[in-house]
C-alpha cells in the first residue's frame, strides 16, 4: 500500500486522472509486460502507451527494467502498489476515555501577521516567495512543513473544541517544536515568544536561539544545512493550579477562566510582540521537518466531576 498527505499525493492523484493509466494499472496487477504487448492489449499505438507509463513511472507507481530483445533492448514495465491510500489535509482529531488530541498542521492557520524575513515550504519546495509577507497568505500555505518569521509578528489557530458537553475540563497541553528566526540560523538569537489562549495570556517563553547547520531525519533533501532545520519541543499547559511550560510556573491563568465549556472553538495565538526584551521572530515545524515527527498538538483532558458525584448520591449508575 501506497500511503501518501497532502502535497505530496498531487503526482500520484494527477497520474490516476486518466482512464488509460488505470487500464495499464489493470494490465500489470497480473504480470510484467513490455510496451509491445500493453499496446496491444488495450489497442493502442506505441507512443501512446509510451506517454502515458512515462506518467505512471515519474508518479512512483511503476517500475521500468530494460533487457535484451530481437530488436535492441526492451522495456519491461511492473506495478509497484495495490492500493493507495490518501489522507486530506486538515486537523486529526483522536478521542479517548477523560481525554480529547487535536493535531493541527502548522500551515492550517486562520491568520498570520510576518515581516521579512518570513517565508513558509512544504516538505518538497518553497511556497510563493521567500521575505513577501503576501505569500503567507497563498492556497498553499496549508500545506507548509516549516514556517518562519523575524523580529515581531504573530500566528493563530483556530482549534475544534471537542470537549464532551457536560464535562469539566482538567488541563489544556499545548505541544510544538519552535525556536527563533534569525538570518540563516544562529544559536545564539533569543526571542520571546508569548501563548494566548481564547484571548487570555498564558506566557511567555524566550527560546534561546534559531538552530541549523545540522541535517534531521526529517530534514528534506532539498533543504540547504546553512538554514534552520531544527527547533525544541516544548509543552504549555493551563490546569486548575495555573499556566506551566515543561513543567515551570507562567502564571496564574487557570483552565476555568478558558471557558471551554462555553465556547464552540478553541483560538491560540503565538506572537512575539515589537516590545519584547528578545524580538528574535519565531519559526514552527511540521511532522515533515525539525527532529519531532508532530504538527501543533492539542490535548484537553476532563472529567464529569459533580455529575458524577451527583449520580452516586442518588444511588443511580453505581457499581462494585
Amino acid at each position: 500500500m501506497l500511503r501518501l498527505e497532502g502535497q505530496e499525493a498531487l503526482a500520484v492523484l494527477k497520474a490516476l486522472a486518466s482512464e488509460t493509466r488505470l487500464l495499464l494499472l489493470s494490465q500489470l496487477s497480473q504480470k510484467v509486460m513490455n510496451v509491445s504487448e500493453l499496446a496491444e492489449a488495450l489497442n493502442l499505438p506505441h507512443s501512446t502507451v509510451n506517454f502515458n507509463l512515462n506518467h505512471l513511472h515519474a508518479a512512483g507507481l511503476i517500475t521500468f527494467e530494460y533487457e535484451p530483445g530481437t530488436r535492441g533492448s526492451q522495456k519491461l514495465c511492473s506495478k509497484r502498489y495495490d492500493e493507495v491510500m490518501f489522507r486530506l489535509p486538515g486537523v486529526d482529531v483522536q478521542s479517548n476515555p477523560d481525554q480529547v488530541t487535536v493535531s493541527m498542521p502548522i500551515g492550517n492557520y486562520t491568520h498570520i501577521d510576518a515581516q521579512p524575513t518570513c517565508g513558509l515550504a512544504s516538505e518538497t519546495r518553497i511556497i510563493g516567495m521567500l521575505d513577501n509577507p503576501r505569500s503567507m497568505f497563498e492556497p498553499d500555505h496549508v500545506y507548509a512543513q516549516i514556517l518562519w518569521f523575524g523580529r515581531a509578528g504573530s500566528v493563530e489557530y483556530t482549534f475544534p473544541n471537542n470537549l464532551p458537553f457536560g464535562a469539566r475540563p482538567d488541563a489544556v497541553e499545548l505541544s510544538m517544536e519552535v525556536c527563533s528566526e534569525a538570518p540563516q540560523f544562529d544559536p545564539q538569537w533569543p526571542s520571546d515568544i508569548t501563548l494566548l489562549i481564547n484571548g487570555h495570556e498564558v506566557g511567555t517563553y524566550t527560546s534561546p536561539g534559531d538552530f541549523g547547520g545540522q541535517r534531521t531525519h526529517l530534514t528534506p533533501a532539498w533543504w540547504s544545512d546553512d538554514q534552520t532545520t531544527h527547533g525544541l519541543l516544548k509543552r504549555w499547559s493551563v490546569t486548575r493550579d495555573g499556566a506551566f511550560i515543561d513543567g515551570e510556573r507562567l502564571s496564574d491563568l487557570t483552565v476555568e477562566a478558558l471557558g471551554l465549556q462555553t465556547r464552540p472553538q478553541i483560538k491560540v495565538r503565538l506572537e512575539v510582540r515589537a516590545d519584547a526584551r528578545n524580538c528574535g521572530g519565531l519559526t514552527l515545524f511540521g511532522r515533515k521537518f525539525g527532529h519531532y515527527e508532530q504538527d501543533l498538538v492539542m490535548r484537553t483532558t476532563y472529567d464529569f466531576g459533580d455529575q458524577a458525584a451527583e449520580a452516586g448520591d442518588d444511588g443511580h449508575s453505581v457499581s462494585t
